[in-house]
């Protein structure tokens, strides 16, 4: 059975690369923008709306293609209000020093549809705790990272340099990377897409 995935992540192709699963790639953008901002007002839980962007960025690549489509997202969430991907460099250092000594979460969803329709969804949380951190530290944590830092929510690579902004974490690791491997590899089994 096909195993695609629905998303443009690096680290999320990288992730499924890694554990030995055999897909392709297929992204067909959605207005994630207006579907946020529309559902915002609507008075929609974080959770749902993290759910919903997963959901349709499967089902549009899943009403064209066969297969198991993979579509997944992940939200920040900071004091309430929900953050993008900073837009700037000067975006991702003020992200990072409002978050210096706080918790923050992330809140992602990861969908597989069949011919259009969701058949399995795995929605995750983890609570991040950022350390105290000094200017120093922040100014060459920038300078080595570089524009990375504007292809995650948070402002930083977990996996990479970003490991060293935290004091603790509660979840698990592949949800902070935005792809829960464990549960979404367990699914595939049961559909015999993958070896059990």
């Amino acid at each position: 059975m096909n195993i695609i995935l629905a998303s443009g992540s690096p680290t999320r192709k990288q992730i499924l690369e890694d554990s030995g699963v055999t897909f392709e790639v297929i992204v067909k953008p959605i207005d994630e923008a207006s579907i946020k901002n529309s559902m915002v007002h609507e008075g929609a839980s974080n959770l749902s709306i993290v759910s919903a962007l997963a959901e349709l960025k499967s089902i549009k690549v899943s009403s064209e293609t066969p297969g198991l489509v993979i579509g997944a997202d992940q939200i920040m969430v900071f004091e309430g209000a929900i953050y993008d991907k900073p837009k700037t460099i000067e975006e991702a250092r003020e992200r990072l020093i409002a978050v210096r000594n706080k918790t923050h979460y992330l809140m992602g969803s990861v969908v597989v549809s069949e011919r259009g329709v969701s058949v399995w969804r795995y929605n995750s949380k983890v609570e991040l705790r950022v350390r105290s951190f000094t200017d120093k530290f922040i100014d060459n944590y920038i300078d080595q990272e570089g524009d990375s830092l504007l292809q995650t929510v948070g402002a930083y690579r977990f996996e990479k340099r970003g490991s060293q902004l935290f004091s603790s974490v509660k979840g698990d690791f592949f949800s902070v990377l935005g792809l829960p491997l464990l549960p979404l590899l367990d699914y595939l089994r049961t559909r015999n897409a993958i070896l059990s």
